[in-house]
């Protein structure tokens, strides 16, 4: 994007916020009658706006410099300013539908006037204060969540164990436990200790094998440099495997050349060897237990456009066809569906990530929501067709918006078992 484009955006963006503030201060000053209140939301309001702004100036900060570690404290902020904003936007509907209710009884109260011969003297209705208070209470409820998410939630590791059943599951791997993780996106982090207790939560579970399906960082393979050493200490009796994300590749960062792209590509690799993951890219590796085997097999990122489409299934699978049981990484679950379920070759179990659940949502027993639905059919938990699975994984990690709310970061374990036919 030209300088010229980013600064129209922002000018635009701008505007817009400014117009957002101006339309909400002035609703709700005009909603209240008591002077002293009114000095008292001045106030509270305009400290909520500077706020926000300082938030907006570190997320166009983001945006721009791409920085490899954020700091709490603006991570913060930002999140403020994602909070703040959706505060402002349920306040507005409610005064919007308010106002154009409010305009058409003036209108009517206009028009009967003229009729009745009083003139076109009229009075503009007050606002209702059920109105105001309700507006203020429902917009109050996702802005308080969401300042947890920012504060709390983002690092609240949630273990979901589920068993899985298999009919050719290989009497040998009876129990076998695999330990799944998604998107990582090590440079959003703003602290370490949490990410250790993450790594901690992950090695209690005594893992057979740990699978990682791809985004370890956001766009430089430098954001990972600070917690290398934390994930050299996962521990699978079995080894770790991971696969590449969309971030992964480094395409949303402009390089001053060619080569240090490339450069930047070999870095990742080398990393993920320091911290013991065995990459497949479009590979496989056989795992055995008592002369029987478990295929794993890893491909590139696969999405719908613009993301990269560099998974291959069938370079993924030479050398280990044959193997009877089969779990395949492939970093976006839009994937499964498009590709992998049509494919000949039966896949028992797609591990994925990609969607994070959209970081916001809903879930509950029996009920589980979030916008991502409209746009990922899978996007969070367990799916089956065709007698094969997926798993699509909420994430590690976060990324964009500096918080989560309902949908909380994932380490999930599954525990293998044969089918009793």
């Amino acid at each position: 994007m030209s300088t010229r484009n980013l600064s129209f955006n922002l000018f635009v963006v701008l505007a817009v916020l400014l117009a957002m503030d101006a339309y909400v201060f002035y609703a709700l000053q005009r909603s209240i009658n008591k002077s002293k209140a009114k000095s008292w939301l001045k106030g509270l309001y305009l400290i909520g706006v500077s706020a926000g702004y300082v938030g907006f100036y570190y997320l166009y900060t983001y945006f721009t410099n791409k920085p490899l570690q954020p700091e709490f404290l603006p991570n913060l902020f930002v999140g403020f300013f994602f909070s703040f904003f959706v505060f402002k936007l349920l306040l507005i509907v409610f005064f919007l539908a308010e106002d154009i209710l409010r305009l058409f009884s003036l209108s009517f109260q206009f028009a009967k006037n003229l009729i009745q011969g009083n003139g076109p003297k009229t009075q503009v209705p007050g606002r209702r204060k059920f109105i105001r208070q309700t507006g203020l209470f429902l917009a109050a409820i996702p802005f308080s969540s969401m300042l947890y998410g920012v504060a709390r939630g983002k690092y609240d590791f949630r273990v979901n164990r589920m068993k899985l059943h298999f009919e050719n599951l290989p009497e040998s791997f009876e129990g076998f436990r695999m330990v799944h993780i998604s998107d990582i996106h090590s440079g959003s982090f703003d602290r370490e200790d949490p990410i250790r207790r993450g790594i901690e939560l992950i090695n209690q579970e005594r893992p057979d094998l740990i699978c990682f399906t791809g985004d370890l960082v956001n766009n430089d393979s430098r954001e990972i440099e600070p917690y290398i050493n934390d994930f050299k200490k996962l521990n699978a009796r079995h080894g770790v495997y991971s696969t590449l994300g969309n971030h992964d590749y480094g395409d949303y960062k402009s390089w001053d050349s060619p080569e240090a792209k490339e450069k930047n590509m070999e870095l990742l690799y080398q990393y993920q060897e320091e911290m013991g993951f065995r990459l497949l890219n479009n590979e496989n590796a056989i795992i055995e237990k008592n002369g029987q085997r478990m295929g794993i097999y890893g491909v590139e990122n696969w999405g719908n456009r613009p993301f990269p489409q560099r998974g291959d299934i069938d370079s993924a699978l030479k050398g280990a066809e044959e193997v009877s049981f089969k779990v395949l990484m492939s970093h976006d679950p839009t994937h499964w569906e498009k590709k992998i379920l049509e494919h000949p070759m039966h896949f028992d179990l797609t591990l994925a990530g990609h969607t994070h659940g959209m970081q916001f949502g809903v879930e509950i027993p029996g009920f589980k929501w979030s916008p991502i639905k409209y746009i990922y059919p899978q996007w969070a938990g367990l799916y089956e067709k065709a007698s094969q699975l997926l798993y699509v994984n909420r994430g590690f990690g976060f990324l964009g918006f500096p918080g989560r709310v309902g949908i909380w970061p994932e380490i999930t374990v599954f525990e293998l078992h044969k089918t009793v036919v």
